[in-house]
Formats: C-alpha cells, sequence, structure tokens
C-alpha cells in the first residue's frame, strides 16, 4: 500500500492554534497568579499569528485535504478573518470586566482560544464529521465559559440550560446526519451532493433526515421555535461570555449552514427553502414582540439577536449567489453591532455593579456624551436607520428575498422591523431625555477606549460606504460555491 501523507498546509492555521493552547495553559501555570495578563497576551500574539498564517497559506480557488474532510477556499479564508478580528475584540473589551470578577486567569483564554479552533474546522469542513466535530469543541467550549463564576448561581444555572438543550440539539443534528448517510452511503459532502442529484431512492428518509438537521441548525443559531436557551443564557452568564457567545459562533454558525445546507444540500432546496421561511418569520415575530417587554438589556438584546437571525436566513430562502452574500454581508453587520452594544454594557459596568438594566442608560448623554453618541449609532444601525450600516444589511436581505419572488415575507420581515425600532429608540429616549440614576465616572483603559470608538465610527463609515465589505461578502461565497 502506498500511504499518501496528507497536505497539512490548509490546517497550518488550526494546527498552530492548538499549540498555542497548550503553551496559554502552561504559561499560566508558571506565571498566572503573578502575572495574571500574560495569558491575555499570549492570546492575543496567538490569534494575530493564526490571521498571519492564513494570509500566508490562502491561495486561489478551493483546496482538500485529509481525504476531502477538510477544504480551504476565499469562503473560509475571510470567516476565519473575521473570527480572529471579533475574538480579539472581545478580549479587549472584556479585560477590564473579567479582572474586577476574578476571571482574569488561563481557563477564560483557553476556553476562548479552543472555542475559536471549533469554529475554524466547521468553516473548513467538507465532511459530516469534521463539521459535528468543530460545533461539539465550539458548544462544549462555551458551556463551561458559562459556567466560569462558579459563586454565580444565575451563571449555573444558565449554563445547565444551555448544556442540557444544547445536547438535545446535537443530538437532532446527529440523528438528522446518520439519516443523510443512511440514504445516500457517505458522509463526505461533495459525494453526498452527487447521490442526491443522481436521485435517491428513498427520498423520505432524506427529508426526514433534512428536519432534524436543520432543527439542530436553528439551535445553534438561536432561531426560533429552538431559541430558548438565550434568554436566560444571555441574562445569567457573565456579561464578556455573552459577547463571545452573540458575536463570532455566529460566523461559525453561517459557515456551517454553507458547507451543510448549500452545498451538502442543495439539490434539495426545494425541501429547505420552506421550513427556513417558517423559522424567519417565527423568528422575526417573537424576536421582536418578546423584546417590547423586557427590562434587562442583556434579555433584551438575545430576543433582538432571535429576530436578527430570522433577517439573516432570508438571504438562504433566496437560494442564490446574492442571497447568500446578502446573509453574510448581515452577520458580518450584526456582529459589528454586537460588539460595541456589549462592549458598551461592560464599559458601564464597574466592580460589584453590572449595568445589564436599561436603567442604567439613563442620562448617558449628561455622564459621557461621547459614549451616548457611540450608543446611538448602534442603535440606529440595529433598527435599521441610515445613515447606518444596519439599512444596507436589512435591505440586502429584502433585495434578495424579493427577488425569490417572496414578496409576502418582505412584507412582513419590514412590519416587524418597525416594531423592532421601539425598543431600539427607547434606549436613545433613556439616554438623552432622562435623569442620571448615578453620577459614577466611565474610566475605560485606552486601548478600549480607542476600540469602541472605532467600533462606532465603523458602523457609520460602513453605512455611508457599504460597497466594500458587499464586495468581500459577493467574492467569498462566488469563489466558493
Amino acid at each position: 500500500m502506498n500511504f499518501m501523507p496528507p497536505d497539512f498546509a490548509p490546517a497550518y492555521p488550526e494546527i498552530f492554534l492548538l499549540v498555542m493552547v497548550c503553551v496559554v495553559l502552561l504559561a499560566d501555570i508558571a506565571w498566572g497568579e503573578k502575572k495574571p495578563y500574560v495569558a491575555y497576551l499570549l492570546s492575543q500574539i496567538t490569534l494575530l499569528g493564526c490571521a498571519l498564517i492564513t494570509f500566508g497559506t490562502s491561495v486561489p480557488g478551493v483546496v482538500y485535504t485529509f481525504s476531502g474532510m477538510f477544504v480551504d477556499d476565499a469562503m473560509a479564508d475571510i470567516l476565519k478573518m473575521l473570527v480572529y478580528i471579533t475574538v480579539a475584540t472581545v478580549l479587549v473589551y472584556s479585560r477590564a470586566y473579567i479582572s474586577v470578577r476574578g476571571m482574569l486567569s488561563g481557563e477564560f483564554f483557553s476556553l476562548a482560544l479552543f472555542a475559536t479552533l471549533g469554529m475554524m474546522v466547521m468553516i473548513s469542513a467538507s465532511h459530516f464529521l469534521t463539521l459535528y466535530l468543530g460545533l461539539e469543541l465550539l458548544s462544549l467550549s462555551l458551556y463551561a465559559m458559562v459556567a466560569l463564576r462558579r459563586e454565580s448561581a444565575a451563571a449555573t444555572e444558565a449554563a445547565i440550560k444551555f448544556f442540557v438543550l444544547g445536547a438535545l440539539a446535537s443530538g437532532f443534528l446527529l440523528y438528522g446526519m446518520s439519516m443523510i448517510y443512511g440514504a445516500t452511503g457517505s458522509l463526505n459532502i461533495a459525494r453526498v451532493t452527487e447521490v442526491i442529484q443522481g436521485g435517491v431512492s428513498n427520498h423520505a428518509v432524506l427529508v426526514v433526515g433534512l428536519v432534524f438537521i436543520v432543527a439542530g441548525i436553528s439551535f445553534k443559531l438561536s432561531a426560533a421555535p429552538f431559541h430558548m436557551w438565550a434568554p436566560d443564557v444571555y441574562q445569567g452568564a457573565p456579561t464578556a461570555v455573552v459577547l463571545f457567545i452573540g458575536a463570532a459562533p455566529k460566523l461559525a454558525a453561517f459557515g456551517f449552514v454553507m458547507r451543510l445546507l448549500v452545498e451538502g444540500m442543495g439539490a434539495m432546496v426545494a425541501d429547505w427553502q420552506g421550513m427556513l421561511v417558517i423559522l424567519a418569520v417565527m423568528s422575526m415575530m417573537i424576536g421582536n414582540l418578546a423584546a417590547i417587554a423586557q427590562t434587562n438589556i442583556k434579555r433584551m438584546l438575545a430576543y433582538s439577536t432571535i429576530s436578527h437571525m430570522g433577517f439573516m436566513l432570508l438571504g438562504f430562502i433566496a437560494t442564490d449567489e446574492n442571497g447568500y452574500s446578502a446573509s453574510m454581508f448581515y452577520v458580518v453587520v450584526y456582529i459589528l453591532m454586537t460588539l460595541g452594544t456589549f462592549g458598551m454594557i461592560m464599559l458601564l459596568s464597574r466592580e460589584g455593579f453590572e449595568a445589564d438594566k436599561l436603567d442604567d442608560f439613563k442620562g448617558l448623554n449628561r455622564r459621557n456624551p461621547w459614549y451616548a453618541f457611540i450608543t446611538l449609532l448602534l442603535m440606529f444601525s440595529m433598527a435599521g436607520v441610515p445613515p447606518t450600516v444596519g439599512i444596507y444589511a436589512k435591505l440586502s436581505v429584502l433585495q434578495a428575498v424579493l427577488s425569490a419572488g417572496y414578496i409576502w415575507l418582505a412584507v412582513v420581515a419590514v412590519l416587524f422591523s418597525l416594531i423592532g425600532a421601539f425598543y431600539y429608540l427607547r434606549i436613545v429616549k433613556l439616554m438623552y431625555f432622562d435623569e442620571p440614576e448615578t453620577d459614577a465616572p466611565i474610566l475605560p483603559e485606552s486601548d478600549v477606549k480607542l476600540l469602541i470608538s472605532a467600533n462606532g465610527l465603523a458602523i457609520l463609515a460602513f453605512g455611508l460606504f457599504p460597497q466594500a465589505l458587499m464586495a468581500l461578502c459577493a467574492y467569498a461565497i462566488q469563489q466558493s460555491i
């Protein structure tokens, strides 16, 4: 037998990250108590190294390795670069918050890096097994991160709910994959596509498998009616962990949907398109209506996320390149908004105080006009108010769904978007027209101050000049399908 060793080059970023996670853990054991920032600095260096390796090893076209289980293409490279930037930003925003709460340790950073590795594997998977391995590595890391504050009853409760419901969703996904395997005889995504296109004798088995797969994906996206974990986890978990859960994994989930539904089950588009229509409408309805009643801003943002995922699914319903690139653009814009919003919540929090109530934003303009303006930009973007980039994100998916002939769905989306504008603009009203409940100074570190300002201004800049980001998303999809 001639054994051909696999080409490791496409997986160099993942290999480097895995080695560096071990280094972070060992460094924390050696110097963690005396120098707690060592793990933080090593984590940022790791993400920078991954970005350089990804850039250096990227090649035109599509490259498969590990017997077709791992793929490297333009979409994978761009999504990975966005994941590195997102995770690095999360760590910068979180540093002061976790430091005063006793969470600035190697455990937090190693779990964040393990979760990042899971996302990278999901993005580059071209086989059902690698998809599932990446998903579980991400999920298990997130469960542990939610439970990091062992003395917090709310965090422990959130972690248990997250774990139990996550295990159920993983079971759905595995059962769906096993049905697909039973009908096609393969776990390789490219081979599954060939078999389905060639005609399968038992189409009913495929459809049942597809239903379970879509249910599992919906849980990971926190799309209704599989959203029940999100509000409790967002409210109970430490804000730094909520920011991590709400940001980078959405990029991996987008890649997961692209690999599994678009590339793997593309021939069954007529079956899953209808399922996504139901998920999108339910997500927009439940997310926007439930958010109105919330007084806890983290819980409100959880329902907001559910509605945003409904909007993101509109692009997939279009089932063409424009639709997929519109969905990718929406995810990137959503992450930009999420980073800034949770960054502001952590900025207003201090030792012994969590700024997680809507009333904590009262009179922010009098306390600090600049941060009030940044928050205003973020809320306007989430509501889809010009000239912020949120309006283009919504327009791009609406245009895609209109081109697919779903006029009624676009009308429903606009109506729910109008309802959603209420609870975003309510925060603007609290900041500018109400009296502050405290006069505690807001004193972030200089790098956080610079980054959150850049984050807010990026919302405005991309709103005025969205073409570059749209073109990047379109390029990623065109080169990969």
